[in-house]
């Protein structure tokens, strides 16, 4: 077992980009703890190497409260073999005190989602920090001891130009931070954002000025010292996030939490992404996981999508193993013509996307996907 997923739905207001679960129900908080501890106690596993607090807003907990959880994770299960520790924090609610609090309960890694250093750009997105906040805050993670930092940034935010993303690009990098995310915003159906360019409210970022902007990133991070290990992910050498690797790898994982995922190396899981629905079955002493059973080439899909977002690429004879001569020649046949334009490579067992294709990845994935008869 790769590790453990913990989802922390409660956010003080919502981004307008955003389509996770997430509820502005505080007063449920310490409820929701209670049945997170209990769910953790009716799921046994063994020893875990990654503990991952995501949300929503896991800074939106007290210490006090985060105490209680960790406290409770521990009585759960054996994190003795613990490497990493994550909890997500936003800007506005870190302090020097709160991130001791949480070194001194394990965690030895904050991801943080800054996204702009630019105070229009996150007003727009209706983010609760401006970029002084967030300079504040990486400077307050600094002095609290963590050795750990990634920051979150997104490209291609309405109004958004290729010079005000370099200049967050070289900011972030100034810090000396471990671990940079960077995403291309995307416009989910149902979100605020998806209802404002529906109405006109705002236009999307033009495709080259996007790619202008990705290519930016990438030059600039490598320059800094950073590996580009996965599309959205770069690192200094040695510090990628071992939990979300797993998750790539195809490792299983167990998600506590209403709307948590969890994978057994066979089937998927998830929890009811309600708040309320999932106490009560907590509390019940049910489990309110629902079974997502996959089809062969739905598990071959997946195998296919998340190996070759990463640099090191798709393992073919894993392929082969899993899936037999058939499927195997199925990928090989359909890689070729991409192996032929240098949009894929071959480097003895593994395909692998290059760099430079990274921002047609998806296109040249779609064509290795399987189409049952």
């Amino acid at each position: 077992m790769a590790g453990i997923y913990v989802h922390i739905p409660f956010c003080r207001q919502r981004c307008i980009y955003c389509d996770f679960y997430s509820t502005v129900m505080h007063a449920s908080i310490d409820k929701y703890i209670d049945a997170l501890v209990a769910e953790a106690k009716m799921r046994p596993i063994d020893k875990v190497k990654t503990l991952y607090l995501g949300g929503g807003t896991p800074s939106q907990l007290s210490p006090a409260q985060m105490a209680r959880l960790v406290d409770g994770l521990h009585s759960a299960y054996d994190l003795s073999a613990l490497e990493e520790f994550t909890v997500e924090v936003n800007p506005d609610d870190v302090s020097p005190g709160y991130i001791t609090a949480l070194r001194h309960m394990g965690v030895n890694r904050i991801s943080m989602g800054v996204q702009s250093f630019v105070d229009s750009e996150l007003r727009l997105i209706n983010r609760r920090h401006d970029a002084q906040g967030a300079r504040r805050a990486i400077a307050a993670i600094v002095e609290a001891g963590i050795k750990n930092i990634s920051i979150d940034l997104i490209f291609g935010i309405p109004s958004q130009t290729l010079e005000s993303w370099t200049d967050s690009v070289n900011e972030a990098i100034s810090f000396g931070i471990q671990h940079i995310s960077a995403y291309n915003l995307s416009y989910e159906p149902g979100t605020r954002l998806w209802m404002m360019r529906e109405r006109g409210e705002v236009a999307e970022v033009d495709d080259s000025t996007c790619v202008a902007m990705y290519d930016t990133l990438i030059q600039r991070l490598k320059d800094a010292g950073y590996v580009h290990y996965e599309i959205s992910n770069y690192c200094l050498p040695g510090w990628h996030s071992r939990h979300n690797s797993a998750y790539w790898d195809g490792t299983p994982y167990v998600g506590l939490g209403a709307a948590a995922h969890s994978y057994d190396g066979a089937t998927r899981y998830y929890n009811p992404a309600s708040l309320n629905e999932y106490i009560d079955a907590i509390n019940a002493g049910n489990l309110p996981l629902v079974a997502e059973e996959a089809e062969w080439w739905e598990r071959y899909d997946e195998a296919v999508m998340v190996a070759l977002r990463t640099s090191r690429g798709l393992n073919v004879d894993a392929i082969r193993s899993r899936f037999g001569d058939k499927v195997t020649q199925y990928l090989l046949s359909n890689s070729a013509i991409h192996i032929t334009t240098g949009a894929l490579v071959q480097e003895g067992s593994f395909l692998r996307i290059p760099e430079r294709h990274f921002m047609t990845s998806d296109a040249i994935i779609r064509h290795l996907l399987y189409t049952p008869n």
